[in-house]
């Protein structure tokens, strides 16, 4: 498959000269019907978008993800009825969610907590961010990814991103450490696995903490490793829209001895109840409740099948539109398992005569379950940072001299390009095939439509 970041202007421009001899992309724009040569030379009249009356691809619409709890966890609540106490410490249901934890993400240490937010919060105190210390990230993801950073009074710095992994460029991270660089947060964004390889050189030989944002990657694989296990902490998300769930929720892992036996403090209000070292730090209570563990430890034993379904469907999406002009679709490395939370592909403007917005809204009218882009604008281009407005209003570590930080002149240019020709594309594992080819062809029935 040739990628779109090897796609020349001279192939683009080859390839559509070709295009252009043999008529297929004559007529335009706003036609309900375009005709192009057939193999026997004969015109194909084009099928008219849905959007103009034609009839749509999809005919049924996407399938429903359905209630997604049953028996397994009714049965886990019925248990956790029956004991003591609901604390999370030494709580039967904590422990059973640790040990099928283990079985998923095999790390020694675990913790529960709050949310997948907590989690990251956690991460960044066991990994001693503090004031001014710098943590590179990515711009494109869920706010609670920099929240621990800016509560530690740390400055999230924004590093650009692959043009179809959607993942940190390890070059563009390596080119934003400086001597106040204290850690890494990979966001394995959509349950793709960021490039952890050379994420995990680059923290080693700058002494860096690498913490893996796997709040969107339950199940996910890189290079045959379970996610979470090559950086040094990882965090998971158990919010509602999530591959397994208890309705909010989180875990937060380490093997690292000096980071493992600080989880469990740092979501506990600064108390060790392993060791007993008494109040030395303060934190903020994250902990998770014996109900909600009850939950997760039977969402836990249905994720092998939820991941390796949505890991199925997404990669036969990318094998039915990886050849259609102007198409990139998303790249997930050959060795990696992506879960696919999302599928997002992105168009090529001047591949077509129509918008992002107009190419989304062809796509919704032929029955694909998708959206324009995934967030509005990347985290350094909201108010909060615009303003940099963190804490009632101001930044006290910019105003005490401790950053130069000014999100207002921060820019990463294929991050922006990334949200304004991205379209995402629902992918859950109460999908079928026959949806996916049929979403598919309606992904090429609009590129052909709207060929320039």
């Amino acid at each position: 498959m040739k990628e779109f970041n090897s796609f020349s202007r001279r192939d683009f421009v080859a390839g559509a000269s070709g295009l252009l001899m043999t008529g297929a992309l004559q007529g335009v724009a706003g036609q309900a019907a375009e005709s192009a040569p057939s193999a026997e030379g004969k015109p194909a009249p084009k099928s008219p978008l849905a959007i103009h009356g034609g009839e749509k691809v999809v005919s049924k619409g996407a399938p429903s993800l359905g209630r997604r709890w049953g028996d397994p966890e009714r049965q886990q609540l019925e248990e956790m009825l029956q004991q003591d106490t609901l604390f999370y410490w030494g709580g039967p249901k904590t422990q059973l969610v640790k040990e099928r934890f283990r079985e998923v993400c095999p790390l020694k240490y675990v913790h529960t907590c709050s949310s997948g937010t907590a989690a990251l919060h956690i991460a960044v105190a066991a990994a001693g961010v503090g004031p001014g210390d710098e943590v590179i990230t990515s711009s494109i993801t869920d706010p609670g990814t920099v929240i621990g950073i800016l509560y530690q009074q740390g400055v999230p710095v924004f590093a650009e991103l692959g043009r179809s992994t959607y993942n940190l460029d390890p070059e563009d991270v390596k080119r934003r450490i400086t001597p106040k660089t204290k850690a890494i947060i990979a966001v394995h964004l959509a349950g793709n696995p960021c490039d952890l390889d050379a994420l995990r050189k680059i923290a080693d030989e700058h002494k860096l903490v690498l913490i893996e944002d796997c709040a969107q990657a339950w199940g996910a694989k890189s290079r045959g490793r379970p996610i979470g296990t090559v950086g040094h902490i990882a965090c998971f998300s158990l919010q509602n829209s999530k591959h397994i769930t208890c309705g909010d929720g989180g875990v937060v892992a380490s093997s690292d001895e000096r980071f493992g036996p600080e989880l469990q403090r740092f979501g506990d209000k600064g108390y060790d109840r392993a060791r007993g070292l008494g109040l030395t730090v303060f934190a903020t209570n994250y902990r998770m409740s014996e109900p909600q563990a009850a939950v997760v430890a039977a969402q836990l034993t249905r994720l092998e099948k939820i991941a390796a379904r949505r890991a199925q469907l997404g990669n036969l999406l990318t094998e039915k539109i990886a050849h259609i002009p102007g198409i990139l679709p998303h790249q997930v490395h050959p060795e990696d398992r992506c879960v696919y939370w999302f599928y997002m592909f992105r168009i090529e403007p001047k591949a077509f005569r129509c918008s992002r917005g107009e190419f989304y809204k062809a796509l919704a009218a032929e029955g694909v379950s998708c959206a324009s882009g995934y967030i509005g604008k990347p985290l350094y281009g909201e108010p909060v940072f615009q303003n940099h407005g963190f804490f009632a209003g101001r930044w006290p570590i910019k105003e005490f001299g401790l950053t130069t930080m000014d999100y207002t002149k921060h820019h990463n240019p294929e991050v922006e390009a990334i949200l304004a020709t991205s379209i995402r594309v629902t992918i859950h594992e109460g999908m079928t095939e026959e949806y996916i080819l049929a979403a598919a062809k309606a992904i090429e029935k609009v590129a052909r439509y709207y060929a320039a």
